[in-house]
């Protein structure tokens, strides 16, 4: 895209969640926006994300009230992925798999699986708590 997506005060990363019940869905819809500003695309160029699970043999449709949110779009391109689930006997093989990608753009899901292979190989739950006195450097002197 050519610019930010309309009525978010031109914000150069944008994330929406259109809930499920509100789009009469199953489950909800993601847009995702992050510009130029990121290096992530050339110079006055936005690229955005509209995502969910298909729940027809029409995800392109099903995408619309997404994509009617981007405003004008320079260049469109879709896409449709399985999801897939580990079915090994991790026990037995000691082989840890990660569940595919969701819909989701803010990789909660994601980061929940990670966290929790990392406790089934390790045996412990992941601390991520922060010292951050200990962290911080306005204390050095």
């Amino acid at each position: 895209m050519s610019h930010p997506i309309p009525n978010t005060s031109d914000s150069h990363s944008v994330q929406v969640i259109l809930p499920q019940k509100q789009l009469g869905r199953k489950s909800d819809m993601y847009l995702f926006c992050c510009s130029y500003s990121h290096n992530v695309a050339p110079k006055g160029k936005y690229i955005a994300f509209v995502t969910t699970e298909a729940e027809t043999d029409n995800p392109e449709i099903e995408l619309k009230p997404g994509i009617e949110l981007l405003g004008q779009v320079d260049e469109i391109f879709f896409d449709a992925y399985d999801r897939y689930e580990p079915a090994n006997k991790q026990d037995e093989d000691n082989c840890f798999i990660s569940t595919s990608y969701d819909a989701t753009t803010h990789f909660e899901s994601t980061v929940e699986d990670v966290i929790a292979m990392y406790s089934r190989i390790t045996g412990k739950n992941l601390d991520l708590t922060v010292d951050l006195s200990a962290a911080s450097a306005a204390d050095e002197e």
